[in-house]
């Protein structure tokens, strides 16, 4: 597979290495990104993947919750001016209650909910027509509990990210405490239950090259691969993570003082996954006034 100078910035993106690091790593792993990546980690000359390549879109996400249900879902935009107009803001409250007063359970059964006798789907595409971008509600996770749960909802920066968090006891302030963590530290998983053997195995081969590019003797190298293997765990893991409003303690230890425990947690983040349009705004303008 042929380099690309595109390849090669995507690589950069992702992991912060030079370009010619970058070049090597791809010419190496014969174009695959993914296998570029663990070679850089293992090289030491990237420790772990960063996220630069999800450039967020616009648009904002939100969250509501009635009873025992709840919704969480983004509407996106192509600027941020027009997220913060009165027409979508009206709009994204209008999509999210229709969906909670609903029997739709994801995205696609959402979009078949009718608004005044219209499609959701059709009522997006409408506000595109009349606002003058283009509107895409993107994702929708509809998240019901029993009576004795608790939500817990958490909205950060006006819908830049939301969270949502389900606890068994406990009350909706310590459920929204979790949620603001959520918001804020961004967990991959409940607890180390939930990770796949295929993705701890792959994490200890990369630290055990890593380890080992590192000239440590073989001896050793097992031992320290399995301490920052946990060490990785533990950071991933909601339970294990230090509490945001007491480093003292971990989540799970905090919700051991509530006497509460977690059954559940959403995250969304607004544009995430998504490639973001470059556009130089300045040119933009002048092309428009010498237009």
């Amino acid at each position: 597979m042929a380099v690309t100078a595109q390849l090669v910035k995507k690589l950069r993106d992702k992991t912060g290495a030079g370009m010619l690091d970058c070049k090597k790593a791809l010419v190496e792993t014969d174009g695959d990104i993914d296998k570029a990546v663990d070679y850089l980690r293992e090289k030491g000359i990237a420790k772990a993947a960063k996220k630069a390549d999800r450039i967020a879109a616009e648009g904002l996400c939100n969250v509501i919750t009635d009873g025992n249900k709840a919704v969480l879902y983004e509407l996106n935009s192509e600027t941020d001016f027009v997220a913060k107009n009165d027409e979508f803001l009206t709009l994204i409250d209008t999509v999210g209650n229709a969906i909670l007063t609903s029997d739709a359970t994801n995205l696609d059964e959402a979009l078949e909910v009718k608004i005044d006798g219209k499609s959701i789907a059709d009522v997006v595409v409408e506000a595109t027509a009349k606002i003058g971008e283009k509107l895409t509600l993107r994702r929708v996770y509809v998240i019901t509990k029993s009576d004795d749960m608790t939500f817990g909802a958490y909205s950060h920066m006006g819908g830049k990210i939301v969270s949502l968090t389900v606890l068994e006891n406990g009350d909706e302030e310590t459920a929204r405490d979790i949620s603001m963590h959520v918001a804020a530290i961004n967990p991959r998983y409940l607890d180390q239950n939930q990770i796949s053997d295929e993705v701890i195995a792959h994490e200890r081969e990369v630290l055990r090259n890593e380890a080992l590019n590192e000239g440590k003797p073989e001896n050793i190298v097992d031992k320290m691969v399995e301490g920052r293997l946990n060490k990785f765990l533990k950071e991933i893991c909601l339970v294990n993570q230090p509490f945001v409003k007491d480093q003292d303690m971990t989540v799970e230890k905090y919700l051991a003082s509530k006497n509460a425990k977690i059954v559940s947690f959403v995250r969304l983040e607004v544009g995430e996954g998504i490639e973001k349009r470059q556009e130089d705004f300045a040119n933009e303008v002048k092309s428009q006034m010498n237009g």
